[in-house]
């Protein structure tokens, strides 16, 4: 049943993308993940509660300067256009979006040769959250100036989730039961960042 009602759900047009206007798929930018952005947009419209879209390639451990224009570009391109075409159809304070990945990179390029890159860094790193009730425009925390010590403000993964968590109205304090018995609160620790709240 689940099966069948996924394959026959309205949601599905949200993947045709051909009553979108050329200056929509361009502003998106006409790559894989420029259309994804174009996609979630589309299914954020539908009613679709979460979106994922993917962007591979971050794993420069050589060849960073050939491929991190391409990639970032990309980025850069696709996260731009959703977060101004939801503003510009009143959407951006319902939807929260967050553009990141599972670990930084190292501040300092090795030496892999004759192909440089950086490599996993799991000290401090950055992330990009913006929508659903968080302030724009603000930057919270700050490293060394060699970028390998946190040195002001540090956001812990807790903090980030008990962010979320406000922002989507869900109480990170609740506490669940498991099949088991076993209690499971939403979000174990931390509080919301109160400067990106506005």
């Amino acid at each position: 049943r689940k099966a069948a009602r996924l394959m026959t759900s309205q949601h599905l047009r949200a993947f045709t993308l051909a009553d979108e206007s050329e200056s929509a798929k361009t502003e998106y930018g006409k790559h894989q993940f420029g259309q994804g952005c174009l996609i979630a947009r589309r299914l954020v419209e539908s009613g679709v509660p979460f979106v994922q879209v993917q962007r591979s390639g971050w794993d420069m451990h050589s060849n960073l300067w050939q491929n991190m224009p391409r990639t970032a570009g990309e980025v850069d391109q696709g996260v731009s256009a959703l977060v101004t075409d939801l503003k510009d159809r009143g959407m951006l304070e319902k939807t929260l979006i967050l553009v990141l990945g599972e670990f930084g990179r190292t501040p300092k390029i090795n030496q892999r040769t004759p192909q440089v890159g950086r490599d996993h860094f799991a000290r401090n790193f950055n992330l990009l959250i913006a929508g659903g009730g968080i302030q724009g425009g603000v930057c919270v925390g700050s490293t060394s100036s060699d970028g390998m010590e946190i040195d002001d403000r540090p956001v812990e993964v807790d903090d980030l989730f008990q962010t979320m968590c406000r922002c989507m109205g869900i109480d990170a304090d609740k506490e669940l039961i498991t099949p088991e018995g076993r209690p499971l609160r939403i979000v174990d620790a931390g509080s919301p960042v109160e400067e990106l709240l506005s």
